[in-house]
């Protein structure tokens, strides 16, 4: 097999750059460690050096998403998420760009918008696909006419009478276009839902408000056309939060879940009908609840899902027999030969 010029994106200035740093080195290394001339190029800064990427991998995730101010402050310095850095030398030469970035313009569809412009190769889903999923709302509609159940939902500005009809509580606040659950609180007291409201919106203008589903937490990932094992997540927590996703014991993951057979068989087929609905490619990770009645919730899509040590993707992948360095080779392997077929 020929080696390949790969440049890993990871970084970027949303709530979840903490995370895509790591997501990107240890994508990097793994890529490496099977003859792979590799990059990393943070698109808020450019390009980082091997001890950049030795720091990276040596510290943990923070227990908390980076504040507001300091990732306003890193774009102001840096001047914001720069396609100069898409475009210099590292990326343009690559044979892939390997996406590791999450949340915000990195997986949204607009840096996958200026690759394709650009005709460079990358993974993940393409830019229609990245939009869709990132949009809560839009998802949703999308999933419900696939045939997918998800929870019923508005979207704010609601009142109290509005979402007491609709939904009563609990309720799930969270911002349209955010993972890591950053922003997101379950609400149980009416006096509490304004404010849920209102610190979601710090971190997108569009808030959603939907029904909390109690039972269990599942999460299939898609690899090419294939569901792989379905998980479930056990958190320390009531929600699988941001604390809980990465720091190591503050959650159990199950590889495979303890389901019936007919189970793992419907939710799987559900996940790969989501991927199929939202115009995915590649891979991605569909989050499902298990409700009490039995039916399976479709929670959210994550077009680029994180590769921490922690992160689930790798986790199914190794319950399907497939090591992380053959996991991040054969998405960009998958992503090189889409390239050429196109």
């Amino acid at each position: 097999m020929t080696a390949l010029r790969i440049a890993v994106l990871l970084g970027g200035t949303s709530a979840e750059r903490d995370v895509s740093l790591v997501s990107g080195a240890r994508i990097a290394a793994a890529l490496r460690s099977r003859g792979h001339a590799v990059t990393c190029v943070d698109p808020a800064t450019g390009p980082l050096a091997p001890a950049d990427e030795a720091a990276i991998l040596a510290r943990a995730i923070a227990t908390a998403p980076p504040s507001r101010e300091s990732l306003l402050a890193l774009a102001r310095s840096a001047g914001g998420f720069d396609p100069v850095h898409l475009m210099g030398p590292a990326v343009r030469g690559a044979d892939v760009a390997f996406l590791a970035l999450h949340g915000g313009a990195g997986e949204d569809g607009r840096v996958q918008a200026v690759l394709d412009l650009l005709g460079i190769p990358f993974t993940g889903s393409p830019h229609v696909g990245s939009a869709l999923a990132m949009d809560k709302d839009v998802t949703k509609i999308l999933l419900r006419a696939a045939g997918v159940p998800t929870a019923d939902w508005l979207m704010a500005p609601v009142t109290e009478a509005q979402v007491r009809d609709a939904l009563g509580l609990p309720v799930v606040v969270k911002p349209s276009k955010q993972g890591s659950t950053v922003g997101l609180s379950v609400v149980k007291r009416w006096d509490a839902l304004q404010g849920a409201i209102a610190e979601a919106s710090l971190y997108d203008d569009e808030v959603m408000v939907e029904r909390f589903i109690p039972g269990r937490e599942l999460t299939v990932a898609v690899l090419g056309d294939e569901a792989l094992p379905v998980g479930e997540i056990i958190p320390q927590h009531e929600i699988y939060d941001y604390e809980c996703k990465y720091t190591a014991g503050m959650a159990r993951e199950e590889f495979p879940a303890k389901l019936e057979e007919a189970q793992v068989a419907t939710v799987q087929r559900l996940a790969l009908a989501a991927f199929r609905a939202l115009k995915l490619r590649g891979y991605a990770r569909i989050d499902f609840r298990l409700g009490e009645d039995g039916v399976f919730h479709c929670l959210e899509a994550n077009t680029l899902p994180g590769m921490t040590a922690l992160s689930l993707v790798p986790q199914a992948a190794a319950a399907a027999g497939i090591t992380f360095e053959a996991l991040c080779e054969r998405v960009a392997l998958s992503a090189r030969a889409q390239a050429v077929r196109a």
